[in-house]
């Protein structure tokens, strides 16, 4: 199949640090370039893929100080999508909801993954006004906030199963935090359940601009007062490695409805327990008891601590290889992308053209001797057809000539 894969600007693909979507968006390209498919990417100029990559922008546009604004660059990217839109069979977007106008000709040729929150109230109109455009969710819990739409399926995250390597016994003895400086995923919560169970605590986090005043009035302080807390700041896909793969259990204190978590499987995949809040997405992610442990408060979280940590982490890992892998998370999306209207259209137009390629032509009639003289009746004045004789010299008209 010709597919498209449409990816935000923001983080380039894959990302160089922080950037859950833009990770996705990469193994799936590479999981589809592999399995044969001829893919595009419409990503940022500085994006790294097995497949033809269309640049959209010179470099991710959150590391360049000299944008303040990412619309204009989104528009222009989807003027180029819509100019090449014919080309594809598939086109896959992971912009959120900014394109939705625009692909209403070939809107059954396409797939947007919602990769955001949909329970803010003015979403619900929206989607309203959109009830045909193909849309998959990340988790279940994701769809609960808006009505009926038309959803083609669900399909969890998977990751390269390469990516991070598994660590059967670490050497740290430190709960990780690891993601967004923000208070829906809860950093207070982690350094609380850390210092209250005396243990040590790493946050690996980027405070982007509009949480940078809840960073400096909340986290800070805290980091500031706990002897037991480290900030790292933001990590790369290296660092990140060592850094959950060498963590006893990571934290994942949401008080938020996460439409995914994908640091969950992250850690995972490195064998490392996830100790998460019943929130969003986390009980379809955790298997509680096998890859996780799930609670409901943080006094719960310090209680059953013990637990996470006491979790077999090769089960962990297998936990991951079973459910979380790019494999199973690219078959999932063939899957969606065979059974789309348009694709399906496509498919019956393009087998009945080659049905008529391979087609047996029309015998010639074998019953009459080869030199058996088709002829013409004589018309008065009308010219009458010339045969050549067998040596190539032109012969007597066929029939009585014309006054002859």
């Amino acid at each position: 199949m010709k597919i498209a894969q449409i990816a935000p600007l923001a983080e380039r693909v894959p990302p160089k640090l922080y950037g859950g979507t833009e990770r996705i968006v990469y193994c799936l390209t590479e999981e589809l370039v592999k399995l044969g498919h001829d893919v595009t990417l419409f990503a940022s100029g500085d994006s790294i893929t097995s497949a033809e990559l269309v640049r959209c922008c010179d470099v991710a546009l959150r590391l360049n100080s000299d944008v303040k604004d990412f619309l204009p660059y989104t528009i222009v990217q989807l003027e180029e999508v819509g100019r090449r839109a014919n080309e594809f069979d598939v086109l896959h977007f992971h912009i959120d909801l900014v394109h939705f106008p625009l692909v209403r000709d070939f809107a059954d040729r396409t797939v947007t993954t919602l990769h955001t929150r949909l329970d803010l109230p003015d979403l619900k109109p929206f989607y309203r006004a959109f009830p045909d455009v193909p849309l998959v969710s990340i988790s279940h819990d994701q769809r609960r906030p808006i009505s009926p739409v038309n959803w083609r399926g669900t399909v969890y995250h998977g990751l390269d199963r390469k990516l991070l390597p598994f660590k059967d016994k670490p050497d740290g003895n430190y709960l990780a935090f690891l993601g967004r400086i923000s208070p829906e995923k809860g950093p207070d919560r982690a350094i609380e359940i850390a210092t209250r169970a005396g243990m040590p605590l790493k946050m690996a986090a980027k405070v982007d601009a509009q949480d940078r005043a809840y960073w400096e009035a909340v986290v800070k302080p805290l980091v500031e007062r706990h002897p037991n807390v480290e900030f790292i700041g933001e990590i790369d896909e290296r660092q990140k490695a060592d850094f959950l793969g060498e963590a006893a259990a990571l934290l994942f204190p949401i008080e938020w409805p996460e439409p995914f978590g994908l640091v969950m499987i992250e850690a995972m995949a490195c064998g490392t327990p996830v100790l998460g809040f019943r929130y969003g997405a986390a009980p379809e992610v955790i298997e509680d008891g096998v890859s996780g442990i799930l609670v409901d408060t943080v006094a719960e979280a310090v209680d059953k601590l013990g637990l996470a940590l006491a979790l077999d982490r090769r089960k962990v890992r297998a936990a991951f290889e079973r459910r979380f892998t790019a494999e199973r998370m690219t078959r999932d999306y063939l899957d969606i992308y065979r059974a789309l209207p348009g694709v399906r259209a496509r498919e019956r137009v393009e087998q009945a053209i080659r049905e008529r390629e391979v087609a047996p032509r029309p015998r010639e009639r074998q019953d009459l001797p080869a030199e058996e003289p088709r002829i013409w009746p004589a018309t008065p004045g009308a010219a009458v057809p010339v045969m050549l004789d067998p040596s190539g010299a032109a012969g007597d008209a066929i029939g009585h000539r014309s006054g002859r």
